[in-house]
């Protein structure tokens, strides 16, 4: 019998361990991959946690999403190694970057394209066994994407951290090309977005962030100022930096004091776009929401089409500058401590 390698976390806040487990075998549709690269996502301390921070004493518990043991790892690149009888179009030893985003395939999120709305979902890393493995099982070949000549390590993040950001800066629609946007949070998602955004053809961002080694990593990154949340007159510094009218500001920590900034910070019809989980409550002025006429939007990770155009984007522009910290396999609990101490500048990716 072959066997593979995977980290597994057997309960919540119990610690990561590497074990050997018997390979699966696909059949039907589905296809199995040697896993290439698997990036670390802040979404993974929340799994390994267990809780969502609702605010005012409220908890989302992960207790009946997560099925245990868990091989978590949504951003995962692979190689083809084997499929199932009815798994066509793809072909041994092709390279792909994995869509995790997986759901239920009967539900009208999941008819107009958007499996990760789902409310019955079958995420990899979170409802199946994800990428911190030497393999992965992946249910259909429509959930591989061809990699080109990425490399297949640097390329991993972009399951989730460019999905994630690609999908809210496009939200900003003409916003984005009109004047500088403010970037709130200069960690993986951070210095992504700030690479898409260049990519996206914008007029650049002023990055707000209290960590100085994340400011200095934002500024080498392309931002046009960074600006320390906690220094005195902090809003209107970022104003002065922004150089004009705020119109979109992209908030990927998405605390209480982080939502209130951003949404402080807008000018008439501006947008405020919230990806971040860190969690708590916020309170805001509704009479400034028509007064200004103001946008607050959330936004959960993106489509499986956009993950595609993501992809094309990429392939096409100039490479990718987000730090990545190569890790092995048997380091995923300590890399996902420092991950969760905030001690991680770019993106960890396992290599088995």
């Amino acid at each position: 019998m072959k066997m593979m390698k995977c980290v597994h976390l057997a309960g919540f806040r119990q610690m990561l361990k590497l074990k050997e487990r018997p390979m699966p075998q696909p059949y039907g549709t589905q296809v199995l991959l040697r896993v290439l690269g698997a990036g670390m996502c802040h979404s993974d301390v929340h799994i390994w946690e267990g809780t969502y921070d609702l605010g005012g004493g409220r908890q989302l518990s992960m207790r009946e999403r997560v099925r245990m043991p868990l091989v978590m790892g949504h951003e995962s690149t692979g190689q083809v190694v084997a499929l199932g009888e009815n798994a066509t179009g793809i072909a041994k030893g092709s390279r792909h970057l994995i869509c995790g985003w997986i759901g239920c395939g009967q539900c009208s999120f999941c008819d107009e394209g958007n499996e990760h709305l789902c409310s019955a979902p079958q995420f990899l890393g979170l409802h199946r066994d994800g990428g911190y493995a030497d393999h992965i099982l992946v249910p259909h070949p429509r959930y591989l994407i061809d990699l080109g000549d990425l490399d297949p390590v640097a390329a991993a993040p972009l399951a989730c951290s460019g999905l994630t950001t690609y999908s809210a800066l496009k939200k900003a629609g003409s916003r984005l090309h009109e004047r500088a946007i403010v970037i709130i949070g200069a960690g993986g998602l951070g210095l992504m977005a700030l690479d898409l955004l260049k990519m996206m053809g914008g007029r650049g961002a002023v990055v707000v962030e209290i960590d100085p080694k994340k400011r200095e990593a934002a500024l080498a990154a392309g931002a046009l100022a960074t600006v320390d949340p906690l220094a005195s007159n902090a809003a209107q510094r970022i104003r002065e930096a922004a150089g004009g009218p705020i119109q979109f500001v992209l908030d990927l920590v998405g605390s209480g004091d982080t939502v209130g900034l951003g949404f402080e910070l807008l000018d008439r019809v501006g947008k405020l776009v919230v990806v971040g989980l860190f969690g708590g409550a916020v309170q805001l002025s509704t009479a400034l929401i028509p007064l200004r006429a103001v946008t607050v939007q959330g936004s959960y990770n993106g489509s499986s089409t956009e993950l595609r155009e993501l992809v094309a984007l990429v392939r096409h522009s100039a490479p990718l500058t987000v730090p990545i910290i190569r890790r092995p396999l048997a380091e995923a609990g300590q890399a996902l401590n420092e991950l969760r101490n905030g001690k991680v500048v770019g993106r960890v990716v396992l290599v088995p």
